[in-house]
């Protein structure tokens, strides 16, 4: 299967990567995250068009909202309609594994 490329300018979303290596396929949920913590308007354009609107919702709402920059995350929140993400605040975590 031949990798896929990002765009040149998604570059420096991925300075700590080999970016000539990042397919946007086999690594989407690094990309994802990159992009919506990171990004510009363009790079959100992007993913939109590139995965879809309805599977873009579907990886997020997979992905624990701890991994986004919270107003990255309500940004993308509410472009995408967005209502329930997964989340739980640690001292949440705790409570449930302690039955408070």
């Amino acid at each position: 299967m031949k990798i896929v490329k990002l765009p040149i300018f998604f570059k420096y979303l991925f300075w700590s990567y080999n970016f000539s290596m990042v397919d946007p396929r086999k690594s989407r949920k690094t990309v994802i995250i990159n992009t919506i913590n990171y990004g510009k308007w363009k790079h959100l354009l992007w993913i939109v068009n590139f995965y879809g609107k309805e599977n873009l919702k579907k990886i997020i709402k997979n992905i624990p909202a701890t991994e986004f920059r919270p107003p990255a995350l309500k940004l993308i929140s509410l472009l995408l309609g967005i209502k329930e993400l997964k989340y739980a605040s640690r001292s949440d975590y705790i409570r449930r594994q302690k039955n408070i």
